[in-house]
């Protein structure tokens, strides 16, 4: 049998279901408003998109009706290519008129694609070796604030927060290579401190250094990272696009900490479980999946959702699994929640704020954390394990909303 793609949408219409999905089908294949010259059945037999509807008990606005729409390609129509899939499976059909709302809420790929693109290199092993971090949650932070600190103080964050014997940082999404803070400076800086540490300890801190630009300087810059001993880089990939990730993807020889700023204005299209398959498979080691009781207005179960997705494997051959990195107003009263929900290990806790707003300061910060995800493992609630840990007990009370 012929190789296909299948995708499952949520859609909102208000014209009959069947005539909504022959529209959507024939506007993302081989369908024209009229009938041309060409278009024999032949044609649409080879090349036209099937689709399945099934109603759906849920509201919708207005008169219109909330259905569950399948829709199913043959590979021939645009190859393993990941552009040309998204110009199909989130092409033009958002704007048809018909369509009074369409979200895309899963893709299957066949292994056509497992063979064209590579995957994580480093993915959750590679991450944890490089790490120095064999077990347990990888307790990390971004640089705050998120701009306006010069390279030299930027280091010097760096330096107490490695001395805190934490295992992750990262340059905010909004730090590149501005003036006020050079990309080649900060990492020759940051880089400077973090090799000092990882001589004496013995561990090297993961940093993600934001090389998002355009990709000679992304190139250049890994270059950079990947001489001073740096073991991430980071994109912002909703800047860089898919033909820019793949051709960096293609140069790089460190992990690419995935970064999805910009989300918000893709969320109300895509579901993050059919977004991020495509990165993975592209080759993201470790993908942003927002956090509980966070400062945006994504549900806990929608977060949870997309970390099992991050680690379910995608190909028998080629599990493409990564490393889901919990961000986004994280401090220590989530790690309880996180653990619970999640179950696994296998991830990145980030907290800026939740670290630096320590009234302890920044060594307190990393211990509380730390603290509190030891308590949620060994089913301790946090409240308990703070009387005998004066960081925690200090978190607790600073982090009271």
């Amino acid at each position: 049998m012929a190789s296909r793609v299948h995708a499952t949408y949520y859609l909102d219409t208000a014209v009959a279901p069947e005539r909504a999905a022959d529209i959507i089908a024939g506007e993302q294949s081989s369908g024209t408003f009229v009938p041309i010259p060409g278009e024999d059945e032949a044609l649409k037999a080879r090349a036209a998109a099937s689709w399945e509807i099934t109603p759906l008990d849920e509201p919708s606005a207005g008169p219109n009706k909330r259905y569950q729409l399948k829709l199913s390609w043959p590979l021939e129509n645009f190859g393993a290519s990941l552009p040309n899939l998204m110009a199909t499976v989130a092409g033009n059909l958002y704007e048809l008129k018909p369509v009074a709302g369409l979200r895309l809420m899963d893709i299957e790929l066949p292994d056509e694609f497992a063979a064209a693109y590579p995957g994580p290199a480093f993915g959750i092993s590679g991450t944890r070796q490089l790490a120095g971090v064999s077990a347990g949650p990888m307790v990390g932070t971004i640089i705050k604030p998120s701009v306006g600190l010069s390279a030299q103080s930027t280091a010097e964050l760096v330096d107490q927060l490695c001395a805190a014997g934490i295992d992750f940082i990262k340059d905010d999404e909004l730090q590149a290579d501005g003036p006020a803070c050079p990309f080649d400076e900060r990492a020759r800086k940051v880089m400077e401190v973090i090799n000092h540490h990882a001589d004496r300890t013995g561990k090297k801190v993961m940093y993600a250094f934001n090389l998002t630009g355009e990709l000679d300087d992304m190139k250049r810059r890994h270059d950079l990272v990947l001489s001073l001993g740096g073991t991430l880089t980071m994109l912002s990939l909703n800047s860089v696009g898919m033909t820019g990730f793949n051709a960096f993807r293609k140069h790089a020889q460190l992990p690419i900490h995935a970064h999805r700023n910009g989300w918000g204005y893709l969320q109300g299209g895509w579901s993050y479980i059919a977004w991020q398959k495509l990165w993975r498979l592209a080759g993201a080691d470790q993908m942003h999946v927002n956090g509980l009781a966070n400062k945006f207005h994504e549900s806990d179960e929608s977060v949870i959702a997309s970390a099992r997705a991050c680690l379910t494997p995608m190909f028998a051959h080629k599990p493409c699994t990564v490393m889901p990195v919990f961000s986004s107003g994280q401090t220590i009263r989530q790690a309880p929640g996180t653990w619970t929900a999640l179950q696994s290990t296998d991830l990145i806790f980030l907290a800026g704020g939740g670290l630096f707003a320590h009234p302890g300061g920044i060594a307190a910060g990393v211990a509380a954390l730390r603290q509190s995800w030891e308590a949620a493992m060994q089913g301790v609630p946090l409240e308990t394990a703070a009387k005998t840990h004066r960081e925690l007990r200090e978190a607790l009370e600073k982090f009271s909303g």
